[in-house]
């Protein structure tokens, strides 16, 4: 995590090593290595389910807690393994969502942005979550999006300086208020449920339990943005959304994991939130 933090005090998030687009759907060539606490993890598990690719995408879900060695596989092994296999001399953060494919043996993607589109777009159409007539302003809505929110949450909780730290705030806080005006009266950013729908949710589901008080983007709460909160509800009543968000992983992942954030390692109590009140 220092290789990511600027002179400044600005966090830089390092760039994607294995940026090679998905092939055909084959069962039982990829596999999905995810973790339920992580928000780009969690966009991939979405879609996977939106588009019922279950039985084409296999999935390994990691342990919650990051050590070291990265995250830890069920079986004893740790991703690690997997990248260094694919790359020896890769020095980074081990990160998910990644995909191996077993036919290669190697890993082919760890670039969260395009895994989603390539899976709307080459293995299944149904629904049709990235129009093609609406893809500039969807693509458009999610620079926004990342810039404004689920990045700029990392950059406010991983600043090292006053200044970074309050910049990134800042653009919190004017993109959840254009979103709030933006989704009064809608049901979702478009007129049909498409990739920016997902890309905001997992940021909002760990917005009040953990970027509020972890990360200090403690302005306002979700539950403060009543179009927002409501809408974050509906999203979460939908299988795909809700069987995918574990508050328990995301909790532990990020307050147990982030020991320069929290040193002490306590996992808080609360919030209360009722998510199944959907309106």
């Amino acid at each position: 995590m220092k290789r990511e933090i600027a002179d400044d005090g600005r966090f830089v998030r390092q760039p994607n090593r294995f940026t090679d687009r998905l092939g055909p759907p084959e069962p039982g060539r990829y596999r999905l290595y995810a973790s339920y606490a992580c928000p780009w993890a969690q966009r991939v598990l979405i879609v996977r389910r939106l588009l019922g690719l279950e039985d084409l995408l296999d999935v390994t879900i990691v342990d919650p807690i990051r050590d070291e060695k990265g995250w830890r596989v069920p079986g004893g092994i740790y991703l690690s393994e997997l990248y260094l296999a694919t790359d020896p001399d890769f020095r980074g953060r081990y990160t998910v969502p990644c995909v191996w494919d077993a036919k290669e043996g190697r890993i082919v993607t760890n670039d969260f942005p395009r895994i989603t589109l390539d899976l709307e777009t080459t293995w299944s159409r149904t629904p049709d979550l990235y129009p093609e007539a609406l893809r500039p302003e969807i693509d458009a809505m999610n620079e926004r999006v990342y810039h404004g929110l689920n990045n700029a949450v990392y950059e406010a909780g991983f600043a090292t300086a006053q200044e970074a730290y309050e910049e990134a705030v800042g653009r919190v806080f004017a993109t959840l208020d254009f979103l709030e005006e933006r989704l009064t009266g809608r049901e979702f950013l478009f007129d049909a449920l498409t990739e920016s729908d997902v890309r905001l949710y997992t940021t909002l589901a760990r917005f009040d339990s953990v970027y509020y008080g972890h990360f200090k983007c403690s302005v306002r709460r979700l539950t403060d943005y009543p179009a927002l909160w409501s809408y974050a509800r509906r999203l979460y009543a939908i299988p795909a959304f809700g069987e995918t968000t574990d508050f328990d992983h995301i909790k532990r992942h990020y307050y147990v994991t982030q020991t320069n954030i929290n040193p002490s390692r306590i996992v808080p109590v609360g919030p209360e939130l009722d998510w199944s009140a959907a309106s």
